[in-house]
């Protein structure tokens, strides 16, 4: 299909800037401005040339993750940041439609929520740490891969992904063993000096959490390359190691303190230190026995007439985990949400989740 259009500006890039110029050379790389409904793939012509032979169009990926960026509707909510309604939500998601051409965005099941597909859990998650920088707050859900239903077949299939993985040969068993709990299918192992490389596929689900999984059995030595391959029938069966531990949940609001935390650290590991706040059924920890449980980490200790050190305050108070971006999106289940501001990342209950039978962690 042949489009016509004006052209106003054009610039070619000089050191860290642009600079307008009318004409430019094979070779050089150019922006312009003025002409719309310009899509990736396109071949442009001036008005004097025929088209008789345009450039095949770039093939750009389907998305094949998604997740829902809605408004922070948690108790300690729009306290830090700048942008917090659903339409500067909108607005920041469609202006990035511009330039992430991989990236998708519909409306969600309710007016505040949105649907964003992107090329994988990375690729959203950078999205989301570049909006919490720029001041906003968010309320993030589990991410999902996108199935798809073959016509022909009339049955779902699900993406696979090539993955290349060097890492050195001390690990090389531990990750071998990663990659086949999670469905990985190996197609090449070969030797460069001190270092293993692997090719597998995998299918996508088998992606959510490999990352950090792969760096904590390697100590941070693999390197991990991935790419689209292919939609494949749908792997049946749980993918990755069973989720045994649950969560543990803030009995009430307020103020976390030494005495409540000291007392629930034997429940698990926590992820708060003292004089956090916390709301009520927000995550505070990971439980070290199946299933969620409430833990009061407010609990003030109870006063007597006997004094006593103030230094036992912070007695056998354990380190608390580091919660991260990364860490956050993979830790949350179907039934839970990510909070993100400016400079906090809590995790909670999603109040209004509907249960369909029992949540796990394995996506």
């Amino acid at each position: 299909m042949v489009k016509k259009g004006k052209i106003n500006d054009l610039f070619i890039f000089d050191n860290l800037g642009r600079k307008a110029v009318t004409s430019a050379s094979a070779g050089e790389v150019v922006c312009f401005g003025g002409m719309e409904n310009v899509e990736i793939g396109d071949t442009l012509l001036s008005g004097t040339d025929v088209c008789k032979d345009p450039l095949p169009p770039i093939f750009v990926e389907s998305p094949t993750v998604k997740m829902t960026f809605g408004v922070n509707k948690s108790p300690l909510g729009g306290k830090e940041g700048k942008f917090l309604t659903s339409r500067m939500i909108r607005d920041r998601l469609m202006k990035e439609l511009d330039k992430n051409v991989s990236l998708k965005v519909e409306e969600g099941a309710s007016s505040d929520i949105y649907e964003v597909s992107g090329r994988g859990q990375l690729h959203l998650t950078v999205l989301i740490e570049e909006m919490r920088r720029e001041g906003f707050e968010m309320e993030i859900g589990p991410p999902k891969v996108i199935m798809r239903m073959n016509e022909e077949t009339g049955k779902r299939e699900e993406p696979w992904e090539k993955l290349e993985i060097r890492v050195p040969d001390e690990y090389l068993g531990k990750i071998v063993d990663l990659l086949n709990s999670r469905k990985g299918e190996m197609l090449e192992m070969g030797k460069e000096e001190e270092m293993s490389s692997l090719v597998f596929l995998i299918p996508t689900r088998g992606m959510l959490g490999l990352r950090s999984a792969a760096m904590t059995s390697s100590r941070g030595t693999a390197l991990i390359d991935s790419v689209f391959h292919s939609y494949r029938p749908e792997v049946k069966g749980m993918i990755g190691a069973p989720g045994d531990n649950g969560s543990l949940l803030a009995h009430s609001s307020g103020s976390a303190n030494s005495n409540g935390i000291a007392g629930a650290q034997d429940r698990g590991k926590m992820f708060i230190a003292p004089g956090d706040e916390v709301y009520k059924g927000m995550i505070v920890g990971v439980h070290q026995r199946p299933g969620d449980l409430e833990i009061n980490v407010c609990k003030m200790k109870q006063l007597t007439n006997m004094r006593a050190s103030g230094k036992d305050n912070w007695v056998g108070i354990v380190t608390p985990l580091e919660l991260t971006l990364d860490g956050g999106v993979e830790y949350i289940s179907e039934d839970e949400v990510l909070e993100v501001t400016p400079t906090k990342i809590r995790m909670a209950k999603n109040p209004n989740f509907v249960k369909q039978g029992r949540p796990s962690r394995i996506k």
